[in-house]
């Protein structure tokens, strides 16, 4: 098996130099004419590609390049995926060396497949050992629903509003249905399936006499609603650790030892989906290990091949039984080329200290997303962990009034001074590549506070 040496964390930064550039305003002749062609045949795409139709050729690193030679700073890193830069050349050597060598053997043994198991097993909470591996998110949550079903003998589930997990049907059934992007997912949430209100410190429902978010609220919401809903069967309570689609909505630190203790007194799986936010995007390898916090099981992907489909489930060793009783592999989860992306992404990380750049860098970030708080009378709320960040736009602060054309214009106005990333209604959301550094992403957000003020003058309020 071919061995792959560390690289230069450095390896980036040449690459660097000079962003963003922009040549033509974007989206350029060239990125207008390509979408035209392109959307003659493909549709349903998403609302990012709607607001700002630009075609892209190249990336490395932190840098994007689209057709027109308009150079961007990569803000969202593909869509969370591409999270140690693109075209690293470590991960890239490796899917090329079993691309020429052995492409797919179903779920039969591999060098790389053993190897990637035992590094992944050994960054993991202990005793979260018995995986799987897929393709896609989607399909790691469902056998996840899977699995609960087969090890608890019970078939219904709670998730929480505006969590997002996925768009296959039980997937679907465990997030929000109707949406302003989606016209309608389905007639019905499959039958099992409850939502219910999660912890969102900005905008409480319940709240203590000081005026704070009352996490014991919640909680006991949880167990009257599963007294009082539910028919007696619950399965799990399925969770993003911190919600990405949302806006990057982080629960108070109080909030998932409370929930594991719920769970543990009524018999209930905690099921932990962190296909968006795990893999260090946090500056955790699990979202949940902020909070000390083990997930009886667990889904993760994105991050996870830096954009090679790769995903897994993984469950306690307790129930390691329930993926044999539900058969869970797949035609292409774990083929030879997405072990190797998914080992190389882990040594990656490692190797260039990436957990610790995440941390340090985005606490940078969100002190001076604070600072923009206090001075800009539309941003409402700042908020994240790591480099899963988020900036609520609101037409006034005292009302929290979501103002969701601010968004789409700030959005817009930052991508044609060149930074890629990723609307969300009223929340601007962020997720730049591990890698950065503190340098760039300051620069990221002198863009995004230009782009605020923009608006702001728009809108009367300077």
């Amino acid at each position: 098996m071919e061995t792959l040496t560390a690289t230069n964390k450095d390896w980036w930064k040449a690459s660097a130099d000079q962003l963003p550039q922009i040549i033509h305003e974007p989206p350029g002749p060239v990125s207008k004419q390509m979408h035209a062609n392109t959307e003659k045949y493909m549709r349903g795409l998403s609302g990012q590609v709607k607001l700002f139709p630009v075609c892209f050729e190249e990336g490395h690193g932190i840098s994007l390049t689209d057709s027109d030679g308009n150079r961007y700073l990569d803000f969202s890193s593909g869509i969370y995926v591409t999270s140690l830069g693109h075209c690293h050349s470590k991960i890239s050597s490796a899917i090329s060396h079993w691309a020429n060598r052995l492409m797919n053997m179903h779920d039969f043994t591999t060098p790389v497949k053993e190897k990637l198991l035992e590094k992944l097993v050994g960054v993991l909470p202990a005793g979260l050992n018995s995986v799987q591996l897929f393709s896609d998110g989607a399909t790691a949550v469902e056998a996840g629903i899977r699995a609960a079903r087969a090890i608890t003998g019970k078939h219904e589930f709670i998730s929480c509003f505006r969590d997002f997990h996925g768009k296959t049907m039980a997937a679907v059934s465990c997030g929000q249905m109707i949406r302003g992007d989606v016209h309608s997912y389905g007639p019905t949430r499959a039958p099992g399936f409850y939502m219910v209100p999660r912890p969102d410190p900005y905008r409480p429902l319940w709240t203590t006499p000081d005026g704070t978010l009352d996490t014991d609220a919640y909680i006991r919401f949880y167990e009257q609603f599963i007294q009082e809903s539910t028919v007696g069967n619950l399965a799990a309570f399925v969770l993003e650790p911190a919600q990405g689609w949302a806006g990057s909505i982080f629960p108070p630190d109080d909030f998932f030892p409370k929930l594991r203790a719920l769970c543990d007194q009524k018999g209930v799986l905690l099921f932990d989906d962190e296909v968006l936010a795990g893999m260090g995007r946090t500056g955790e390898w699990l979202t949940l290990n902020h909070w000390d916090v083990v997930p009886d099981i667990v889904t993760f992907g994105k991050s996870f091949g830096n954009g090679f489909p790769v995903t897994a489930l993984v469950v306690k060793e307790e129930y390691a039984d329930a993926l044999d009783k539900i058969s869970g592999s797949s035609s292409y989860g774990g083929n030879p080329m997405a072990c190797a992306a998914a080992l190389a992404s882990l040594e990656v990380i490692e190797e260039e200290n990436l957990l610790e750049n995440a941390r340090y860098v985005g606490e940078k970030m969100m002190a001076r997303m604070r600072r923009m708080k206090d001075s800009h009378p539309i941003i409402g709320d700042v908020k994240g962990k790591g480099f899963l960040l988020g900036i609520e736009l609101v037409k006034d602060k005292q009302t929290k009034e979501p103002f969701d054309k601010a968004g789409q214009l700030v959005y817009q106005k930052a991508f044609r001074k060149g930074l890629a990333w990723i609307p969300a209604g009223h929340i601007l959301r962020m997720s730049p590549p591990l890698i950065m550094d503190e340098h760039f992403a300051m620069l990221g957000l002198d863009i995004i506070e230009e782009s605020i003020y923009e608006v702001e003058k728009e809108f009367g309020y300077h």
